[in-house]
């Protein structure tokens, strides 16, 4: 007999840095996962991108096991780092890349990347998107650059 699909619970964590505290702990607590045994997968999976916020779809079932299909880091993360953007630190010196006080488009004026870069996070960032060949994905995610402030050379 096949499992039944309780819950999908969608999320955000750093990645190889996750910890039972908020987003995670709540988010999987109310519908009874082991937490503990998430984060060391989770961990073990994401250890290459330490610090960088990967998004993740964990299926939960009606037996309290759970499997998660881990997703390509959010575009503008991606960007930052091509283009050099300095890192913001956090409350209590915690550094994550990504996050900032404030959301604005065209905030990163003076920046650039190039074409080649916008290539390598489409290539990425493909399976992701709603793309049907790399060049229109390289073009998504230059739209992307252009709505960040960043200026897209070649």
């Amino acid at each position: 007999m096949a499992k039944q699909v309780t819950a999908q619970v969608k999320l955000q964590c750093p990645g190889g840095l996750a910890t039972p505290a908020p987003p995670v702990g709540p988010a999987l607590g109310a519908h009874g996962v082991n937490i503990g045994m998430f984060v060391k997968q989770f961990n073990d999976k994401t250890g290459d991108l330490k610090g960088m916020m990967v998004p993740v779809v964990i299926t939960v079932y009606s037996d309290r096991s759970f499997e998660f299909i881990l997703k390509s880091p959010p575009a503008a993360i991606l960007l930052k780092q091509a283009a050099g953007i300095p890192i913001e630190k956090k409350k209590g010196g915690e550094i994550i890349p990504g996050e900032e006080k404030t959301k604005k488009t065209g905030k990163y004026k003076g920046f650039k990347v190039t074409q080649k870069q916008l290539a390598e996070i489409a290539q990425k960032k493909i399976k992701d998107l709603n793309a049907r060949d790399l060049e229109h994905a390289a073009r998504i995610i230059a739209g992307t650059a252009r709505s960040m402030g960043l200026t897209v050379e070649g």
